[in-house]
């Protein structure tokens, strides 16, 4: 192992990104030409890249609008792209998102309506239901989000509350066929939970909607329980007519992005380990358990054998409890460092492969053995951080933060553990 560990895992974290680039990805899963026009909508933190490799690659008359997170826009020929808040929607969302469904409206039969999805897309394609407010949307997923509640059940709220989620873009289209190019950013892939599953029959259902509002004791407004409460705003299932025209294709996957991780981790002459790509749980839990995982392995490793990188993805959440800043990735992170107590030749990396952990400006951040006690001899106090949900403050003190700016691809979290 000539380079030091910490190279070795930015680099692993780069191999990782580069894999769900859309420039390399997207080309390839592109449809054939429609005898019409193709217009392409859109929404999510990879989108705009994705909509970049349509411009330059895809022949005839391309036009249409996407709308992706604050300072994650470009500038393209034939579509235009907006920028919106994530993860709580805002009115620049709202906007945008009418503007694409009217734009779906206008497709005719001989046309293609191309649709490009990531993660990202269920906060900035916004379009409440009728008699639901962009507010009443906003409170509700702050506080689901807050709760830690499982992405899957905050999605299954947001369709139920939307009027282009779960799959009511691809009913609201004109007759033109719909095809739907998916980076998937959640655990499984599956397309009805991607960005909220907007041209796919939505599985879920008001009355599962109306329990996880329940469970989570999530206040909403007398318009929201009577939405909800009312079979009409059902979303659309396999039956409806729609669906009979529209296809969705996988163009990159968190699994893709850990194979090439591991790839390069060999080609550095490190023996690598796929834990798994749908981890979920609360990130102090899976750090408990992984950091269980690597006494194991350090215990059981041989005399001469190549460094073990422990590989996973997925997506843990954070029940917020106190008022510091941070995300999944430097929780789990933080919680890491404390499990492991100083566990001599072990460093990891947490990061977000979209460059941002929760709403930071970090994609995460980096520990090794001497983390706790170079943070003790700044007087900080790593429990205490943890329990007031600040582990950005603590790996901003410490010089650790991980910053690569926006990515422009989202295939969910990334976390490399080396055990030297």
């Amino acid at each position: 192992m000539s380079d030091q560990p910490e190279v070795l895992l930015r680099r692993m974290f780069d191999a990782a990104v580069a894999a769900a680039d859309p420039a390399a990805c997207v080309p390839r899963f592109l449809p054939p030409p429609p005898q019409g026009r193709t217009v392409v909508v859109g929404a999510g933190k990879a989108v705009a890249a994705m909509a970049r490799a349509v411009d330059e690659h895809f022949p005839g008359d391309v036009s249409g609008l996407v709308v992706t997170r604050y300072g994650y826009g470009q500038s393209l020929q034939r579509i235009q792209v907006a920028e919106a808040g994530h993860p709580i929607p805002d009115q620049a969302g709202q906007r945008a998102s009418e503007r694409i469904v009217a734009l779906a409206r206008t497709t005719e039969k001989p046309d293609l309506l191309l649709v490009l999805i990531s993660g990202g897309a269920s906060a900035l394609l916004t379009v409440p239901a009728p008699g639901i407010t962009l507010d009443d949307k906003r409170q509700i997923s702050n506080a689901l989000l807050r709760s830690g509640a499982p992405i899957d059940d905050i999605n299954t709220v947001r369709k139920h509350l939307s009027a282009v989620k779960g799959g009511r873009l691809a009913a609201a289209a004109g007759p033109a066929r719909i095809h739907a190019l998916l980076i998937s950013d959640v655990t499984g892939d599956r397309p009805t939970v991607i960005g909220s599953g907007p041209t796919v029959p939505d599985p879920t259902t008001l009355d599962e909607a109306r329990s996880i509002i329940a469970r989570f004791r999530i206040a909403v407004s007398p318009a929201v329980a009577a939405h909800l409460d009312n079979p009409a705003n059902e979303t659309p299932k396999q039956d409806h007519p729609c669906f009979e025209r529209s296809t969705a294709v996988l163009v990159a996957t968190p699994r893709q992005a850990l194979e090439a991780a591991a790839r390069a981790a060999r080609a550095a002459y490190l023996a690598p380990v796929i834990l798994g790509d749908a981890i979920e749980g609360e990130s102090h839990d899976v750090a408990a358990t992984q950091a269980s995982l690597v006494r194991e392995v350090a215990a059981s490793r041989t005399p001469g054998a190549p460094p073990r990188l422990l590989l996973s993805g997925g997506e843990t959440t954070v029940t917020v409890r106190g008022d510091g800043r941070g995300g999944p990735n430097t929780e789990f992170l933080l919680a890491l460092a404390i499990a492991l107590d100083g566990h001599p030749g072990t460093f990891a990396l947490a990061c977000d492969t979209d460059g941002t952990d929760g709403t930071e400006a970090n994609a995460g951040a980096l520990i090794g053995p001497d983390t706790l006690a170079r943070a003790r001899a700044r007087g900080l106090n790593p429990r205490t951080f943890l329990e007031n949900n600040d582990a950005y403050g603590f790996f901003e003190a410490l010089g650790d933060l991980v910053i690569t700016g926006p990515t422009r691809t989202n295939v969910n979290d990334f976390r490399a553990i080396l055990v030297t």
